[in-house]
């Protein structure tokens, strides 16, 4: 029997309560998932994790950058994470993803971010 080790998502996210659900949503869909409220956590997660292999991110934050500049420096530094990028607020132009990014609108059901996990990772 041929078992797959968890991925390792990043997720993104300023508003707490909404970082919790999906993080929690995640684990139980048996991914390891890792927290973070902004950009700067996040890249700090990524410099100090040779795992991660998605990232998740809304792209509205405060901080040195929003989402949107995250996912570039992540597809600059390490280009096999996977990018999933979210807003409530605004659906990016194309020109502004990264490539190979995906976008899912906010409100997202947590089993479509999870079915979009898994067809990233196959």
């Amino acid at each position: 029997m041929n078992i797959q080790p968890a991925a390792t998502v990043l997720v993104v996210e300023d508003e707490a309560f909404l970082l919790f659900s999906i993080a929690d949503e995640l684990r139980e869909a048996g991914y390891h998932v890792l927290e973070a409220s902004n950009a700067d956590q996040a890249i700090e997660l990524l410099e100090t994790r040779g795992d991660i292999a998605i990232l998740f991110t809304d792209i509205d934050m405060p901080g040195s950058m929003d989402g949107l500049r995250l996912s570039a420096a992540v597809r600059d530094r390490w280009p096999p994470v996977k990018i999933i990028i979210t807003s409530g607020k605004q659906q990016p132009a194309r020109d502004a993803m990264p490539s190979g990014g995906v976008f899912l609108p906010k409100p997202y059901a947590p089993a479509a971010v999870a079915a979009t996990i898994q067809g990233l990772l196959h």
